[in-house]
C-alpha cells in the first residue's frame, strides 16, 4: 500500500478526494462544536455552584473569562461551519472549508492548554493534555501533509508562547520544548498514518467504482450486439425453414425428404438457441417487470393442458395443486418461460411415457413449486454448475436433443427476478427434482 506522508494521493483523483474529505471534516467539527459548547456550559454550572474555595482553581478570574469566552465562540463556529455545509457545492467554498478546519483544530488545541495553564500552572501537565488533544485532531480531521506541517508549527509555538506567559523555569522550558518536539512527530506521523489509510479507502473505491462502470458498458455493448446479432439470424433461417416446408410438399425421393427433414430440424434448433440468446439479453437489459396477481393454481393447470396437447410430448404430466388458490405476483409471460424450461428438462432427461409430476403448495409464507421426473439425474460433480450461464454442466437428451447450456440459467435469472430462488435434488440414475419457491401473496376478497 502506498504511503502519504509527504505527498499527496494521485492528481486524477485528489480534488474529489479533497472535497469528500473537507464535508466529512465540516460534519464532524459540527459534533465537535455541539460537545465543547456542552462540557463548557457543564463547567460553568458547576463553577457557579460550587465556589472557587472549593474547586481550588487556580488564576479563577482568567479561567472564567476564558470560559465564557469558549461559550461564545464556539456557536460562531456552529453556525459558520453550518452555511459552509449548506453552500460547500460551489468550488470557491473548498479553500475558505480548509481555512476554517484548520483555524478550528488551532483553537481546540489553544483552549485545551490554555484551561490547563490557567487552572494548574503545571507545564508537565499541560503537555499531557496537550498530546491528547493533538492525537485527537489528527486521528478525527483528514489533512493533507502541508496542511499537517503548519498545524504542527503554530500548536508548537502557542505552547511555547504559553510556557514563557506562566513564567516556567528555564530548565523546565527547555525540557518540555525538547520533549513537544517528540510529540510533535508523533501527532505528524498519526495524522499521515490515518491520512494513508483513508486515501487507501478511497482510492480502493474509487477503482472498483470505475471498474463496475466499464464493466456495465462492456455488459450492455455485448447485450446489445447479442440481440442484434441473434435478431438478425432469426430472419434468414426462418426463410430457411420456410423453403424447407414448400421443398416436402413437393413429390421427394427419400433422401431429399431426409435431407429437408434434416434441414427443418437444425434450422428448429438454430432458432431455439437464438430465442435464448435473445431472452438472456432482454433480462441483463431489463431492471423492472411488470408484475400480476396470479392465482398460481390456475396458471399452472392452464401451462399443463398446453403441454398435454403438444404432438411430441408422449410424456405423463401429472399436476398436484391444493384446495384452495396459492397466490403470487409474477409476470405472466416470464414465469412461463421457466415453467416450460424445467418440464422440457425434465422430459429430455426422461424415457418416452415415464411421468413428469408438478406439484404446487405453500410452506413458511412461500409459494413452492416443483418439477419431478424419474429419469437419468444429474451426477453430483455437475450439480453446483447447472445454473451457470453456458454452463459445461449441459448434456444431450435421451433422444440425442443439444443442449445451449442457457435454459436453467435464463430460468433462476427469471426467478430472481421474482424475488424468489430456485434449487436442484438429484441422484443419478434416479431423476431431478427442481423446487422453485416465491413469495406468497394473500389475495384481496
Amino acid at each position: 500500500m502506498d504511503t502519504y506522508y509527504f505527498k499527496s494521493i494521485p492528481s486524477k483523483y485528489r480534488s474529489a478526494y479533497q472535497r469528500y474529505y473537507m464535508l466529512q471534516n465540516l460534519n464532524t467539527i459540527q459534533v465537535a462544536c455541539m460537545v465543547f459548547f456542552c462540557l463548557n456550559l457543564a463547567i460553568r454550572i458547576f463553577t457557579y455552584l460550587v465556589p472557587p474555595s472549593i474547586t481550588h482553581i487556580h488564576n479563577y478570574p482568567e479561567f472564567s473569562l476564558a470560559n465564557w469566552t469558549c461559550l461564545v465562540i464556539t456557536p460562531i463556529f456552529y453556525l459558520a461551519g453550518y452555511q459552509l455545509i449548506k453552500q460547500f457545492k460551489k468550488p470557491s467554498n473548498l479553500a475558505i472549508s480548509l481555512g476554517y478546519v484548520l483555524t478550528f483544530c488551532i483553537y481546540l488545541l489553544a483552549c485545551g492548554m490554555l484551561f490547563n495553564f490557567i487552572a494548574t500552572s503545571d507545564p508537565s501537565n499541560s503537555i499531557i493534555i496537550y498530546l491528547v488533544a493533538l492525537i485527537a485532531v489528527a486521528s478525527v480531521y483528514t489533512l493533507e501533509y502541508q496542511e499537517t506541517l503548519l498545524l504542527t508549527v503554530v500548536n508548537a509555538l502557542l505552547f511555547t508562547l504559553l510556557l514563557m506567559y506562566v513564567r516556567a523555569d528555564p530548565t523546565e522550558i527547555i525540557y518540555n520544548e525538547l520533549l513537544l518536539v517528540v510529540l510533535s512527530g508523533i501527532f505528524f506521523f498519526v495524522s499521515r498514518h490515518v491520512y494513508t489509510y483513508r486515501a487507501g479507502e478511497y482510492l480502493q473505491f474509487r477503482i472498483i467504482k470505475e471498474k463496475n462502470i466499464e464493466i456495465e458498458k462492456a455488459g450492455a455493448f455485448k447485450n446489445d450486439v447479442l440481440g442484434m446479432v441473434a435478431h438478425d439470424l432469426r430472419n434468414p433461417i426462418g426463410a430457411i425453414e420456410s423453403i424447407a416446408l414448400l421443398m416436402e410438399m413437393d413429390e421427394l425421393d427419400d433422401d431429399t425428404r431426409e435431407n429437408t427433414a434434416m434441414i427443418r430440424t437444425s434450422c428448429r434448433k438454430a432458432i431455439t438457441i437464438i430465442n435464448d440468446l435473445l431472452e438472456v439479453a432482454r433480462n441483463d437489459n431489463s431492471d423492472v417487470l411488470n408484475y400480476t396477481l396470479v392465482n398460481m393454481n390456475d396458471f399452472l393447470r392452464d401451462l399443463v393442458q398446453v403441454w398435454k396437447h403438444m404432438s411430441d410430448f408422449t410424456n405423463q404430466l401429472k399436476l398436484t395443486v391444493p384446495d384452495r388458490p396459492v397466490h403470487a405476483s409474477i409476470n405472466p409471460e416470464k414465469f412461463h418461460r421457466v415453467i416450460d424450461n424445467l418440464i422440457s428438462n425434465a422430459a429430455k432427461f426422461s424415457k418416452e411415457k415415464d411421468t413428469i409430476e408438478l406439484k404446487l403448495y405453500e410452506h413458511k409464507n412461500l409459494v413452492h413449486i416443483e418439477v419431478k421426473d424419474n429419469g437419468m439425474g444429474i451426477p453430483a460433480n455437475l450439480i453446483p454448475n447447472i445454473f451457470d450461464r453456458f454452463s459445461k454442466a449441459g448434456r444431450n437428451g435421451l433422444k440425442g436433443e443439444q443442449s445451449t447450456g442457457l435454459g436453467l440459467s435464463i430460468s433462476k435469472q427469471i426467478v430472481e427476478m421474482h424475488n424468489g430462488r430456485i434449487d436442484v435434488q438429484s441422484e443419478e440414475g434416479k431423476g431431478s427434482t427442481f423446487i422453485i419457491r416465491l413469495p406468497e401473496i394473500e389475495a384481496e376478497i
